[in-house]
Formats: structure tokens, C-alpha cells, sequence
């Protein structure tokens, strides 16, 4: 499958090859969103399980796909070997909590609560996507970066490891289209509608991925940065909003379990690649 897919790919600029692999993660996104035709909503043990699973993917993702590799690379560009990671890692959290503060949303789990972020006079509905949305921001600049890389020539940057990275991306992005769509059905709105808003939630993946690989290639020396600043979004979601969501009833020892077995898949998806 990889040789298949690095063949095709190669033919490609490396942000084409982002969109490509983002179209793919958007994609999945739209297809868990398709479970609000099929049902009216999840128990809450199935959603702290796929969010659970979710989380681990997240985590695997940023440390062997992104902060690793941000340590390696930055020995090429720094003295201070430990210096652009450190720096680009923090940057990822604080940008992300930066957003989270300014930015007024609705954590999907928690749809009978009040709103985290800025005071807001927006529907709740707007809320839960805004919330999502910006879980896509630094998933969609993780997958960019990674083809940037290869498309700057960076040892050790492959086709097949950001393939692998892609898939885990996408792999995690079914629960987050279902925990879109379904709460919004809840909420009242019709199925095309939740699946619509589900499916929208993505759409800033492939715009952050052409950004991150174009980014890549023009800043070379930025590349261990731009890893470190992915993983460390990233982390700052799974640690602030995907782990706590999981924690608030009485499935979160499984949770627990499934955050496992996510970040078994992504390591086992980052060493085939």
C-alpha cells in the first residue's frame, strides 16, 4: 500500500501531496459525520471510546511523528540541539491556548454546560463546530510539514512516514466528525444539516496543510520548529479537552484502555511508514 501511494504522491509538489493527504483525512471526518443518518446519538460509552482512541492517536502522532524528528532535524540547523524544539513546542501550546481563550466554542461531550472561550451571543451549535474546528488546525499542519520535509530533501523525511501520519490522522478524525454531527442532531438541527456542519469541521486541514508544506520548503531551518509547534498543539488538546471529556463518567478506566490501544496504532502506523 505504501509503495502504491509513494509512487502516485511522488509525482506531485509537496503541498499537493498535503492535499492529497488531507482531502483524505477530511474525508474521514465526512464519514463519521454519516453516522448521524444511521442513528440519533451514541451512547456515552462508545464516544468516550472513540475520543479515548482518538487522544492516543493524537499523542503517538506528536512524539514519534513530530517532536522526535524536530529533535533530530534540529541538530542539522541549531548548536543548540534542544533549543528549536523547546521553543516551537511551547508555541504550539500557547498558540492553542491562545485560541481556546479568544475563540468562544462548545466541547462536544459537555453540550448542557456553558461555553469556554470569549463571552459569545452565538448558537450552541456554532459553538460545538468552532470547537472541533480548532482540534484540525494543528492536525492539518502535522500532516503538511511532514511532506514539506520531504520536499526540502530533510534526511529522514519520507513519503511513506507521512503517509503513515495521514492515515492516523485520519483515523482519529471519524470520532471527531461523529462527536460534531451527532450533538448537533441532538441539538435539534435536521440529519443533513448535522452532517453537513460535521463534515465542515475539516475543511481547515487541507488549508493548514498547503500552508505548513509550503512553509517547509521555504524555511528549511524552520522545519524542527514547525514539528515541535504541531506536537505541541496537539498535546495541549488531548491534555485539555480530549482526556477530560473522557474523564466525567463512569466509562473512563475503558477510555482510558482505548487512549492506549490509539497510541499503539499510531506508533505501529509511524514505524511501517
Amino acid at each position: 500500500m505504501y509503495q502504491t501511494l509513494t509512487e502516485f504522491l511522488s509525482q506531485f509538489s509537496a503541498p499537493v501531496q498535503a492535499l492529497f493527504a488531507t482531502l483524505f483525512t477530511w474525508g474521514m471526518t465526512a464519514l463519521g459525520a454519516t453516522l448521524v443518518f444511521f442513528f440519533r446519538e451514541v451512547k456515552r460509552r462508545t464516544m468516550d471510546l472513540m475520543l479515548g482512541f482518538a487522544g492516543g492517536v493524537m499523542l503517538a502522532a506528536a512524539f514519534f511523528s513530530l517532536l522526535s524528528p524536530a529533535v533530530e532535524m534540529s541538530r542539522l540547523f541549531s548548536a543548540y540541539a534542544w533549543l528549536p524544539p523547546a521553543v516551537g513546542f511551547l508555541g504550539g501550546a500557547l498558540f492553542l491556548y491562545a485560541l481556546d481563550r479568544l475563540t468562544p466554542h462548545l466541547h462536544p461531550n459537555m453540550t448542557d454546560s456553558s461555553p469556554d472561550g470569549a463571552p459569545s451571543s452565538l448558537h450552541r451549535t456554532t459553538l460545538l463546530i468552532l470547537a472541533i474546528t480548532l482540534h484540525n488546525i494543528p492536525e492539518g499542519l502535522a500532516v503538511g510539514v511532514a511532506f514539506g520535509a520531504v520536499g526540502a530533501g530533510i534526511e529522514g523525511a519520507t513519503i511513506p512516514a507521512a503517509i503513515a501520519l495521514a492515515i492516523g490522522m485520519g483515523i482519529q478524525n471519524f470520532p471527531e466528525g461523529t462527536a460534531v454531527s451527532l450533538p448537533l442532531r441532538a441539538l435539534g438541527m435536521r440529519r443533513r444539516r448535522s452532517f453537513f456542519f460535521g463534515q465542515l469541521s475539516a475543511v481547515v486541514e487541507p488549508i493548514s496543510a498547503v500552508i505548513g508544506a509550503a512553509a517547509v520548503m521555504v524555511f528549511q531551518p524552520a522545519l524542527p520548529y514547525i514539528l515541535a509547534f504541531a506536537a505541541g498543539a496537539m498535546i495541549y488538546v488531548v491534555v485539555e479537552e480530549v482526556i477530560p471529556e473522557t474523564q466525567r463518567d463512569k466509562y473512563a478506566d475503558t477510555a482510558v484502555m482505548s487512549l492506549m490501544v490509539g497510541f499503539v496504532v499510531m506508533m505501529i502506523l509511524d514505524v511501517a511508514g
